[in-house]
């Protein structure tokens, strides 16, 4: 091993230098915290989460109502990720039965910006990503043809 280079799990440093080209880079690296967090910020519940929280607080009911097919279960396992990552508060009111509720922290909000973006990315391509996926499905249907 090289002098200097740790085996701590979250340290990203490779003696590999990629450059700036290689997308990939932070994919190689088992163990590195970007691939961590992008797992968490890119899981289907995390965003849907993010994109609820945005400017208010909810409970844990409103946001279980509000998101569709998750579960109880989920829901906190979300929760908690997304609170240990710093993106949500938890803020317990001292009231019987307890009330919690959830908001986004000031990093948790820079994080909605940038799922806005890809919000309005996808709203703005939506038919040519329909148009392709349909495209696709024709032509693998008449391969599947062609094969019988």
């Amino acid at each position: 091993m090289e002098e200097g280079t740790s085996k701590s799990p979250s340290n990203c440093e490779s003696t590999v230098d990629y450059g700036d080209t290689d997308p990939f880079q932070w994919d190689t690296r088992e163990g590195c915290d970007v691939r961590q967090i992008l797992d968490r910020v890119a899981d289907k519940w995390s965003l849907l989460v993010i994109a609820l929280l945005e400017n208010r607080r909810l409970r844990f009911t409103e946001l279980r109502r509000e998101i569709d097919r998750i579960s109880q279960r989920m829901l906190t396992v979300t929760l908690r990720q997304l609170e240990r990552d710093g993106l949500v508060k938890r803020t317990v009111h001292p009231v019987v039965p307890p009330r919690v509720e959830y908001e986004l922290t000031p990093l948790g909000g820079t994080l909605h910006a940038t799922i806005r973006s890809l919000v309005t990315w996808t709203e703005q391509h939506q038919q040519e990503i329909a148009a392709a996926r349909a495209a696709y499905d024709r032509r693998e249907a008449e391969a599947v043809q062609d094969s019988h």
